[in-house]
């Protein structure tokens, strides 16, 4: 094997192993957003979320990771259509950020 398959091959294998990682990642995303919306009684749409950021960061014990942003969509009353964000370091959670969103009519009243 000379040095260039050699080179092509480990690009390949770092190729098909970072879409690896990024699936699994997109996975977890999404089950923490469906999650999140759970917890608080609102509707997560599309069943997906979409990755908006990739970056290499240093992790607590000083690695290297990939931070990711995933956004994805909620509602709260069925009408209206609101923002999350869900921000990953590897494969742990970071944050979830969600927009906020108009109360059901139904829920007002029994606020007051």
């Amino acid at each position: 094997m000379s040095g260039t398959d050699f080179a092509l091959f480990v690009i390949l294998l770092s190729a098909f192993l970072y879409w690896l990682d990024s699936i699994r990642a997109k996975e977890i995303a999404t089950t923490l957003s469906k999650e999140a919306c759970k917890k608080v009684l609102l509707e997560f749409l599309d069943e997906t979320v979409a990755i908006k950021k990739v970056r290499l960061r240093r992790n607590t014990k000083g690695q290297l990771s990939f931070y990711r942003e995933y956004h994805f969509e909620f509602t709260s009353t069925g009408e209206c259509r609101y923002k999350g964000i869900v921000k990953l370091l590897g494969k742990h959670l970071l944050d979830i950020e969600m927009e906020p969103y108009k109360i059901n009519e139904l829920d007002e009243e029994y606020i007051e």
